[in-house]
């Protein structure tokens, strides 16, 4: 019987809601993404909140709400408390996204679902993984493997590889294969034959055109706007897409030596880009590039602005301007405030490079034809003044003091336990009320009146004050102390640099950390209002997600044993599904909402356990990083009901030669020449010397494991030239 695996959507299956599926492996149970919407409506979190008390550990994938976004209110209510894996883009944006998008609610509404603490606390339990770096999980984990591998979406987006007893579960969901200014594609057509494959069909019935014609679409329609004395407005999230789209406007403009303001503008932006200019190293490979040959970093933005409060933006000269502000939603946030002011105007541009989540405002602006008018609510925190303010510090001011009682109260029952303990121990100067009950009596009433330390003492103990006796343990060697009382843990370091919360480098800028720690009394002032609609509204997909041919060219390239689509419109998700039940593979699935779908392997896997006598025997030989070795062995259950492997009986038959590495005509071809032997390239082999050619056969990409590894064939006359080549080319393998 193959490893365990079975599969249940928690959210975001057939509809585009936010994403959260349980994979259970051998009965550990693995949260792949925990997210929520734009509203963080909670009856969206039903399904998690059932399991979350069952869940060992939570894997994040990408740095946006509709991966993580859930995260801090599961922690706070629902009692989740797994470790939490991810690269360290995702948790520093995250954390970023997490705070902008409270930051924003709190401005305009009550916003209590969970607080800026509530963030840190979820946050400060994730460990961070570099790409390919293996994390082997313990205890009840044991033997299973975790591995990030290059999404392509966002800035350290993640493909998740999971591995126990040889069997792969890849999560790729949120893909691209396109190489951008930025990132780099993704890896996923590395994978070949795993044993079950989740991706998503969100992407699966829509074509993108070529990114050098996007791009400049793209940019037509700003410089249109701002030649024609309008503004722009760009939708944008946090701290993901958006980072592509600077890097373009600022490319541009230092080109084309341009002067149209531009304004990144959310509550967290000179954060973000602090960030950003440290993360080099995931980013595209031009990018690292250029920055080993020149010292340039590419997020130095020269042309781009970066603000953090709309005050800044209205303090701007009158003039055609681009701004990109967050939230991409246009729910809340300074895009909101900005769209309702620039709507009216005709000259003025709105343009979505992302589609708008169900039921949000932008969704509704993006429909084909678009309102003429909406209808907005403008909210605003202001300072409680007059009556008002009064009334809310006398309330303060009662609650400070309900809560000293309360304090004074439990302290009061805490030393009585305290007294109450010590005296249940043998004391000397205890009483005994039964053999002298009237000197017993005498004595208590002289002692009641006596307070030590604010309490009371019980009637039977003498006025004294509690001695505790901490006996050390002492052995041949001298006291015995535990290592761990003196070892600084990661998490204690990294909170000796923590100025606030979560900034674990202190990057989050002062006016935002102000903000934060803002306490002035206020209240949300609300106002409904209509919009008219007359500004232009476009959108171009700037989403970094692989189209639909290029999703369905990929899962064959890969071709998993089983398949599990997730995240998409029904539509999207019954269409990918029959494509590749006739070309990818005959096992996929879809499944629903809570729906738990076992996707076994059908392999049979067995553990066997080497006995020292035989591997006494064994000869390793070295490849790479690995020792291999060929056994001959006998197989017989133990009493512990284990495969155990002991020597043979008998004498062991012989067996072929196995050569074991992977060649690289290349290479080789650089062998030879270092050997004096001319060689060259032609037709697709190898010409060596006057006679010898080598040849590849086989598809590398053939579906079907052992079947797809190719074979090397020498072709010419059996002559000295042909041995000799014969023996360079088993020089470059490992025989057993």
């Amino acid at each position: 019987m193959g490893t365990s695996v079975q599969v249940t959507p928690l959210c975001g299956v057939y509809n585009e809601n936010p994403l959260s599926y349980l994979v259970s492996i051998d009965n550990f149970n693995i949260l792949i993404d925990c997210g929520w919407n734009d509203h963080f409506d909670p009856s969206l979190l039903q399904p998690l909140s059932r399991v979350a008390s069952t869940i060992d550990a939570v894997l994040l994938s990408h740095s946006d709400t509709l991966h993580l976004g859930a995260l801090p209110y599961a922690m706070k209510q629902f009692g989740l408390s797994a470790p939490v894996y991810a690269t360290e883009p995702v948790f520093r944006l995250g954390l970023l996204t997490m705070y902008d998008h409270y930051l924003s609610r709190k401005q305009v509404s009550e916003f209590d679902l969970f607080t800026l603490d509530d963030i840190d606390s979820a946050f400060q339990n994730v460990t961070r993984l570099t790409y390919s770096q293996n994390c082997h999980l313990s205890g009840k984990g044991e033997g299973i493997v975790i591995a990030p591998h290059v999404a392509g979406h966002l800035l350290g987006g993640t493909v998740w590889k999971i591995t126990k007893d040889g069997e792969d579960v890849i999560y790729a969901v949120d893909f691209n294969h396109r190489k951008e200014r930025h990132l780099n594609g993704t890896v996923l057509e590395s994978f070949v034959r795993p044993a079950v494959l989740i991706t998503d069909a969100y992407n699966a019935l829509s074509n993108q055109p070529s990114r050098r014609q996007r791009d400049q679409e793209f940019l037509d329609a700003i410089l249109n706007t701002l030649r024609a004395n309008g503004n722009v407005l760009l939708p944008v999230d946090t701290a993901g897409r958006v980072l592509e789209l600077l890097l373009i406007l600022e490319q541009y403009w230092e080109q084309h030596h341009l002067t149209f303001p531009i304004f990144f503008l959310t509550y967290v932006s000179s954060s973000t880009v602090d960030y950003v200019k440290s993360f080099l190293e995931w980013m595209s490979d031009s990018i690292a590039k250029s920055f080993e040959h020149t010292r340039d970093n590419a997020f130095l933005l020269k042309h781009i602005t970066l603000l953090i409060s709309k005050s800044e933006l209205e303090n701007v000269p009158e003039g055609p301007k681009i701004v990109l502000a967050s939230m991409a939603s246009l729910e809340v946030g300074f895009s909101h405030d900005i769209f309702v002011e620039w709507a009216a105007d005709v000259k003025n541009l709105v343009l979505f490079t992302e589609r708008g989540q169900f039921g949000t405002r932008a969704r509704m602006l993006q429909s084909d034809p678009p309102p003429k008018a909406v209808k907005v609510t403008l909210s605003k925190r202001v300072p409680l003044v007059g009556e008002e303010l009064a009334a809310y510090e006398e309330e303060q001011e009662k609650i400070k003091k309900e809560e000293a009682l309360k304090a004074t109260l439990v302290k009061e029952e805490e030393l009585k336990a305290v007294v109450g303990a010590d005296v249940s121990k043998t004391d000397p100067m205890l009483i005994d009320g039964h053999t002298k009950a009237d000197a017993s009596g005498m004595r208590g009433e002289a002692y009641r009146d006596v307070l030590i330390d604010g309490f009371v003492l019980p009637s039977s103990v003498a006025p004294m004050f509690p001695f505790y006796d901490n006996t050390s343990e002492w052995d041949d060697f001298g006291e015995v102390i535990n290592p761990d009382d003196y070892v600084i843990k990661d998490e204690d370091m990294d909170m000796g640099s923590m100025p606030m919360g979560g900034d674990l480098d202190g990057k989050l800028d002062e006016n935002t950390a102000n903000l934060m720690l803002d306490t002035t009394p206020s209240k949300v002032v609300s106002s409904e209002l209509t919009v008219q609609v007359r500004c232009s509204l476009v959108y171009m997909d700037f989403e970094g997600r692989s189209d639909g041919r290029s999703i369905k060219s990929i899962l064959s390239h890969v071709a998993p044993l089983k398949l599990v689509l997730v995240h998409g419109s029904a539509e999207a998700t019954e269409h990918l599904k029959q494509h590749c039940l006739k070309h990818v593979c005959p096992h996929v699935y879809a499944p629903k909402i809570e729906e738990t779908i076992d996707v076994t392997s059908d392999l049979c896997a067995y553990k066997v356990q080497l006995s020292e006598k035989l591997m006494s025997n064994v000869l390793f030989k070295k490849l790479g990083e690995y020792e291999i070795a060929w056994i001959d062995s006998e197989i017989e259950k133990t009493e512990s009901d284990t495969l155990s492997s002991l020597p043979l009986s008998t004498t062991a038959p012989p067996h072929k030669s196995v050569l074991v590495g992977d060649l690289k005509m290349a290479d080789f071809k650089q062998f030879l020449s270092g050997k004096g032997i001319q060689v060259e390239f032609s037709g697709g082999a190898l010409r060596c010397g006057e006679y010898v050619t080598l040849r590849k056969v086989g598809d590398a990409s053939q579906k079907g494991g052992a079947a797809a590894i190719q074979q090397i064939v020498i072709e010419g006359p059996l002559c000295e030239e042909y041995y000799k080549i014969r023996e360079y080319l088993y020089s470059q393998f490992y025989s057993l």
